[in-house]
């Protein structure tokens, strides 16, 4: 009987818990190696957020220290009724579509001519050119486009021997040009950069598709068609689904560094509406309540791509 009883206990299947722990123990050296990430993310992401309380107090220097008044929703209000704010919402929407349709499109095609290119010297040597400019301060890439795109500049030397204008173009001066020339500073930056992990998913697909579609009589255009994009679908829909969770972050520099006060109505983001009417103001609630509104859009945005991706049952981030 006790031999039965014994051997009962031992069959006897193990709680969640102890399951958990022992997973836990079994990957114990990977999860101390985790330790530092989790500890960074705690300190920058979630630590600041305590600070979003003060988007609804009236703080500035004189405040800081003796206790801001509590206002409630009256930084919010001042936001939503003063236009510059609007514009800066309007501006950084429009230039953060453009970064994601060309500098999605362009890191895409720039991985398929890469996949298909057979030798290997030439296509590590594009890799290299084309992600290095990743690693060059946006100070030196802002200098580098005004000399090309100035008045006098290579860029209207070109088109005007092309015979595209017949005259210079005021491309640094005029405000329906900003975003787009934004829009191909980016991409020239960042091309080859997010070309990379598209790379790699392309390098993953089983050799054995291109053979079958080859002896199928697919010719080189429809094996990208029907083998390459498939096979890199996944990868696109998660990638695109944090993209759109980052509409809000058009960026700082290239606009700060780029702007004049001809095209200032284009180049006002919600980054420089904090710096110049928040920071520079002394008026840090404004300045936080600014910065909040970006991020809950951002996750509003995040996950209602999400849950489209879903529901059209493909890839998904959460």
């Amino acid at each position: 009987m006790m031999i039965g009883a014994s051997r009962k206990t031992a069959q006897r299947p193990l709680s969640s818990g102890k399951k958990l722990f022992r997973k836990l123990w079994a990957q114990k050296y990977l999860m101390l190696m985790s330790v530092p990430v989790l500890l960074y993310v705690m300190l920058f992401n979630y630590y600041p957020l305590w600070g979003w309380r003060y988007a609804f107090q009236n703080l500035d220097l004189s405040t800081i220290k003796k206790g801001a008044a509590w206002i409630g929703w009256g930084n919010f209000e001042w936001l939503f009724k003063e236009k510059l704010f609007w514009l800066g919402f309007r501006n950084t929407l429009a230039m953060s579509l453009i970064n994601l349709v060309f500098g999605t499109t362009s890191s895409v095609l720039l991985a398929i001519l890469l996949n298909e290119v057979n030798t290997r010297a030439f296509k590590r040597t594009v890799q290299t050119v084309t992600y290095l400019p990743h690693f060059l301060s946006m100070v030196i890439v802002v200098g580098m486009a005004q000399n090309m795109f100035v008045t006098d500049g290579p860029v209207n030397g070109i088109l005007m021997k092309l015979g595209i204008v017949d005259a210079p173009v005021w491309w640094l001066g005029e405000g329906r040009y900003f975003w787009w020339l934004v829009g191909i500073i980016n991409v020239w930056k960042e091309v080859g950069w997010n070309s990379i992990i598209y790379i790699s998913t392309m390098a993953s697909i089983d050799p054995t598709l291109y053979e079958a579609a080859s002896i199928d009589g697919a010719g080189r255009f429809q094996r990208i068609l029907n083998v390459t994009l498939p096979g890199i679908k996944s990868t696109f829909v998660v990638l695109l689904i944090m993209n759109i969770g980052h509409l809000m972050e058009a960026g700082f520099e290239i606009q700060y560094l780029l702007g004049n006060k001809q095209v200032y109505d284009f180049s006002q983001t919600l980054d420089i509406f904090v710096l110049e009417f928040g920071i520079q103001n002394n008026k840090y609630g404004r300045a936080i309540a600014a910065g909040m509104f970006k991020s809950v859009v951002g996750i509003i945005l995040l996950f209602g791509a999400n849950f489209v991706a879903k529901r059209l049952d493909e890839e998904t981030l959460l």
